[in-house]
């Protein structure tokens, strides 16, 4: 029962621990180290060895087995098991430039594993190339084999071949050698070599060049033979020309012979033994001639270069006059400038014009005259002779549209004492246009319109407003007619002055319950706007727009709290603001309430005079009764029972006694 559990004790264990239980063994893998020697650098065909050692400790004294992997750039290269403790030893003999990279090491024991570090190996120094050839001495286009091999190489290697330094051919392969088939350019001494590249991801490791080996290429006997005829030293247009390309020296044992004949950039004809051609002689027609024999990888070339003398030169159409009115009479004439007099007379050269039976007729040797048409029409020269056939640049005759009547008009709007814009514009003719103002028949200013976008905008200034219609302008352009266009018509706005504020009724007679008429009068041009203010109010009391010159504006069943200080405003389409003067309103008391007010003001001064002489005489009697009550005496005793208070209020009517 113990030992049961014991055994489950280090099972559950080795799942938390690093040690781990192998046949009641316990392990860890504490280190893999990973080292390379002699060194981490080192040359060509030195002999290095990969060193794996896995330190691990372990409670039995048998040494567990395990597993070594061994990567370079992350891809397995050995794989060994052991059984020993032992380090592993992965020799690399004569390393070259490919055994350049970074190596690890990865040890597994029954499950377990770990890896080392990495550690790169550099490799320096690249064998030599060498380069052998098939054959050093060649015929013209002959092939040669080449093979270039880096000795001891591995890897993914770049093979160049040079001629005389140029690279001529490029390979990659997975081997230390290349083969390449080669022409050589030319005829002569070339020299070749060969260099590769070793390509190891990311970098890239170039040889030195090889061996130089000269070969010589010889010429094959075979050529390209070009004829031009005739031979003369000088070929005019028209002549005949008689070409050929043919093969010299050919030998039965060539391969197939093919030939080409052109002339610039244009193939004449193509044949295998011979090609002729024949054509006439143009100066317009590129000189240069070729003969090109193509055999297999051979090329032969002839060329010629040959002068063709102009027999007249291209033609010239011009026009008179240079610029003409729709129906009016013009002249065009054609004519070169040159010719070859020793070949051909002036006679033989005739001219005409394309296309026929236009509207112009023929008047003499390259002269064409007649009516413009309406609209724009194009006209070409031919000029031919001696079967040579040559055209002028295209001729297009526009004919110029003559101004129409123009029409006058008032940009925006016409103040008066202010500058407005007149237009001056016509709905037909060709440009330019020469617009001129006038007032009355007095020419003021002239405008070019140029351009088709261009305006003829006058500035002016009126003084007074019947002046506007003495206004005209005329347009031309040509030399002849200068068509008027009518007077200017047009509405002249009188800015707004002397504006007055009018009340009614008379502001002296103004009461309650009143009907108030605020009139406002200006002089100006009508439409008017008008605006009424009282003071201390920033907006208008009421605005309206009015077709006359004066409008009102009405309170109704005035009250005290109308009272103030009023005024107008008016503006119109001069846009120049006036303000009346201000007038003052009062509003006074209506007048039943002005009889009111008197008839109470009456009854209260009534009642105080009543008021006023029933104290005072009651005063008067009342003064011998205190007397009487004061001293002794008959008069002493009236007195006092005078002047006793009595209460009236129950009485009809109070009487004093008499005295005894």
């Amino acid at each position: 029962m113990g030992l049961l559990l014991l055994l489950t004790s280090m099972l559950l264990s080795s799942y938390f621990h690093p040690w781990r239980v192998v046949n009641a063994q316990m392990f860890m893998i504490r280190d893999i180290t990973l080292s390379i020697e002699p060194s981490i650098d080192v040359i060509r065909d030195t002999n290095v060895t990969l060193r794996c050692q896995a330190t691990v400790s372990s409670s039995g004294l048998e040494a567990l087995s395990r597993e070594y992997i061994i990567y370079k750039d992350s891809k397995t290269i050995y794989t060994k098991t052991s059984s020993t403790s032992e380090d592993l030893l992965y020799p690399l003999s004569e390393v070259r430039v490919f055994n350049t990279g970074k190596y690890t090491c990865k040890v597994k024991i029954e499950g377990k594993q770990m890896t080392s570090g990495a550690r790169k190996l550099t490799v320096t120094g690249l064998s030599k190339p060498v380069l052998h050839l098939n054959k050093v001495v060649v015929s013209e286009g002959e092939e040669i084999t080449a093979k270039c091999t880096a000795p001891g190489e591995t890897g993914s290697i770049f093979f160049y071949f040079y001629e005389d330094s140029t690279e001529i051919q490029e390979q990659q392969v997975l081997s230390n050698q290349a083969e390449a088939k080669l022409r050589l350019s030319s005829v002569g001494v070339h020299k070749l070599h060969c260099a590769y590249t070793v390509l190891i991801t990311p970098d890239s490791f170039k040889s030195e060049e090889s061996n130089t080996v000269t070969v010589s290429v010889k010429e094959l006997p075979i050529a390209a033979v070009l004829e031009i005829l005739p031979q003369s030293p000088k070929i005019y247009e028209g002549d005949q020309l008689f070409i050929s390309c043919t093969v010299r020296n050919a030998l039965h044992t060539f391969k197939s012979i093919h030939l080409y004949l052109s002339q610039g950039n244009k193939l004449l004809s193509r044949g295998d033994t011979k090609v002729n051609h024949s054509s006439v002689a143009l100066a317009k027609d590129p000189g240069d001639f070729e003969c090109r024999l193509e055999m297999g990888d051979v090329v032969k070339i002839d060329t010629k270069t040959i002068s063709v003398t102009e027999l007249f030169s291209v033609p010239t159409l011009t026009m008179s006059p240079a610029a003409v009115f729709q129906k009016e009479y013009l002249k065009l004439t054609c004519k070169s400038e040159s010719s070859a007099s020793e070949r051909l007379n002036r006679d033989e050269l005739i001219y005409t014009l394309d296309p026929p039976g236009g509207p112009l007729i023929r008047k003499g040797p390259g002269i064409f005259s007649g009516n413009a048409l309406l609209y724009d029409f194009n006209y070409t020269c031919v000029a031919q002779a001696k079967g040579i056939v040559k055209q002028s640049e295209t001729l297009t005759v526009r004919p110029k549209v003559s101004v129409s009547t123009p029409k006058i008009s008032v940009v925006g709007r016409a103040v008066l004492g202010q500058p407005f814009k007149i237009l001056c514009q016509s709905d037909i003719g060709s440009l330019p246009i020469n617009y001129t103002l006038l007032m009355g028949y007095d020419q003021l200013s002239t405008i070019v319109v140029k351009q088709p976008f261009q305006q003829a905008l006058f500035t002016v200034n009126i003084p007074k407003p019947d002046e506007i219609s003495k206004y005209m302008c005329e347009a031309k352009n040509r030399q002849r007619e200068a068509p008027l266009s009518k007077r200017l018509n047009a509405t002249v706005i009188v800015p707004l002055t002397h504006p007055i504020l009018t009340v009614i009724p008379h502001p002296p007679e103004i009461s309650e319950g009143d009907d108030l008429y605020l009139i406002c009068g200006v002089k100006g041009s009508p439409p008017v706007s008008f605006k009424w203010y009282r003071v201390g109010n920033k907006h208008p009391l009421y605005t309206t727009t009015s077709i006359k010159n004066n409008t009102d504006y009405q309170v109704h069943s005035l009250s005290k709290e109308h009272s103030g200080v009023y005024y107008c405003e008016a503006v119109n389409h001069a846009n120049n603001v006036v303000r009346s003067n201000s007038v003052t309103i009062e509003v006074r008391l209506a007048l039943w309430k002005k009889v009111v007010i008197g008839g109470f003001s009456l009854l209260a001064v009534s009642v105080l005079v009543v008021v006023c002489v029933l104290c005072f005489r009651s005063k008067r009697g009342a003064a011998p009764l205190y007397d009487g009550m004061e001293g002794r005496g008959t008069n002493g005793a009236r007195d006092s029972v005078a002047s006793l208070p009595v209460d009236i209020s129950n009485r009809s009517s109070y009487s004093i006694p008499a005295t005894v």
